[in-house]
């Protein structure tokens, strides 16, 4: 542990590391409140409201879990698959506005994913500009998360993971994470033995 001011909790050390991977959705580019869009416009066929109590339980999960999760708690009169064939044509609709979110430019990114093709079509330029990994040896990654699973999952496989969650997450949920920021803008990368921004 870093040595700490008097009264305060542990600060972890800050391993220095060679790649960076971000997730997308929420993170790079602003698709959660999208997603809270869509899903609203879905359950007010219905009477129902899609909460950010119903959000957070979600966020991170595979659409098809995502979808399981939203029919039970909300109860609505829709099978899983069907609630995930009506987001999805909203999505062909909405998706292609997203905007970046704040900082990611500042950010050198590295990414082992793939972007979806509709969001890919939108934001061709900065998806020209990721580092597309392979298996290199001696790689020690930092990851960037917004969801408190993909933070879990990041842990589980031995990696640091900056946190940068929605405002409205319980603070609770973003303890896990080496380091948690309200924004890209905020990410120092000497911290973790990268070049500082110029």
């Amino acid at each position: 542990m870093a040595s700490q001011a008097p009264g305060l909790a542990p600060t972890p050390l800050l391993q220095p590391v060679t790649h960076l991977l971000f997730d997308m959705d929420g993170l790079l580019l602003d698709t959660e409140r999208l997603y809270s869009v869509i899903f609203q416009e879905i359950c007010d066929c219905f009477g129902k409201k899609y909460t950010w109590d119903v959000k957070a339980m979600v966020m991170g999960k595979k659409a098809l879990d995502a979808a399981q999760v939203i029919v039970e708690v909300l109860d609505l009169p829709l099978t899983k698959e069907e609630l995930l064939i009506e987001s999805k044509k909203k999505q062909e609709q909405i998706f292609p506005t997203a905007t970046f979110m704040p900082g990611l430019l500042n950010c050198g990114i590295s990414n082992t994913g793939y972007f979806p093709k509709k969001k890919e079509a939108m934001h061709s330029g900065i998806v020209d500009s990721f580092i597309w990994l392979s298996t290199p040896m001696n790689v020690i990654c930092l990851v960037f998360e917004d969801a408190p699973n993909g933070v879990e999952a990041a842990l589980a496989a031995g990696m640091q993971v900056v946190m940068v969650p929605d405002e409205q997450l319980n603070p609770e949920l973003t303890r896990k994470a080496t380091l948690v920021l309200k924004s890209l803008e905020d990410f120092k990368p000497e911290l973790f033995g990268l070049p500082p921004y110029d």
